[in-house]
């Protein structure tokens, strides 16, 4: 009984969330997760009313694209709630994640012309979006946004690199421990510590894709961190860190 309640619920929520995407929504700064930690938080508030009086809020279903190579880049979006990645595609299909974007990191390349990136809402997702020439303006404006955007670019350029440096590990077992961390810290609303307990914004595919190994690596490499107590696994994306200091070190190595 309790399983096909939850299933019903789960199918309402579902519904709810699917009528409410693609639907513009007013921006309300004061109920933003993400408030203290985004771009916008280096602007006064009558700037931040100014930026919410011309943007809007939407949601984004699982896999929806958010941004499409080849657009041209006139919107400027902030990610409050879920995870995204930000990827290429070759002629042939093939998929390559560059990147992946957690709440408060910007979705989209601010300051080309047209996107040379996918952007596809890895879980269901909100984002803030606003006008970039606005945005653009408003950085010339208030130095204060400038030298926050900056920072935004840097951190985006550091990941980029402990990105490289993750797939550059010879074994399977650093590579999947690293990822594990990075999500870790990713899921945490405080940069100060980790999150102990989070869901998997990844497929085993898109992990296995992510750090080239195959799918049958990922999930056995899942399986010897939790059978060894590292981890514990909840569900199909839960997962519970045991041990980070055994993490860490598997991550450096």
């Amino acid at each position: 009984m309790a399983a096909a309640t939850d299933a019903a619920c789960s199918k309402g929520c579902s519904k709810r969330w699917r009528e409410a995407v693609s639907s513009p929504a007013p921006i309300v700064c004061d109920t933003c997760p993400v408030a203290d930690r985004a771009v916008c938080s280096a602007l006064s508030s009558e700037d931040r009313g100014e930026l919410a009086r011309i943007g809007h809020h939407r949601r984004y279903a699982r896999g929806e694209t958010i941004v499409a190579a080849g657009d041209s880049a006139t919107v400027c979006a902030t990610l409050t709630r879920g995870a995204a990645k930000m990827s290429t595609i070759d002629r042939d299909g093939t998929e390559r994640i560059v990147a992946l974007v957690h709440p408060a990191g910007m979705l989209g390349q601010l300051f080309a012309p047209t996107a040379t990136l996918h952007v596809t809402a890895l879980t269901d997702s909100e984002a803030c979006l606003f006008p970039a020439s606005h945005v653009a303006a408003l950085s010339d404006a208030r130095p204060a946004l400038a030298r926050r955007l900056l920072a935004e670019v840097s951190r985006e350029l550091d990941e980029s690199r402990a990105l490289i440096d993750l797939i550059s590990k010879r074994q399977a077992k650093g590579r999947v421990a690293a990822l594990i961390l990075a999500f870790a810290r990713a899921a945490s609303p405080a940069p100060c510590h980790d999150a102990d307990s989070f869901d998997l914004p990844l497929t085993r595919g898109e992990m296995a894709q992510l750090l080239g190994i195959t799918i049958e690596t990922v999930s056995r490499t899942l399986t010897a961190l939790e059978t060894a107590g590292l981890i514990a696994r909840q569900g199909s994306h839960g997962i519970v860190i045991r041990d980070r200091a055994a993490l860490d070190e598997l991550a450096a190595g």
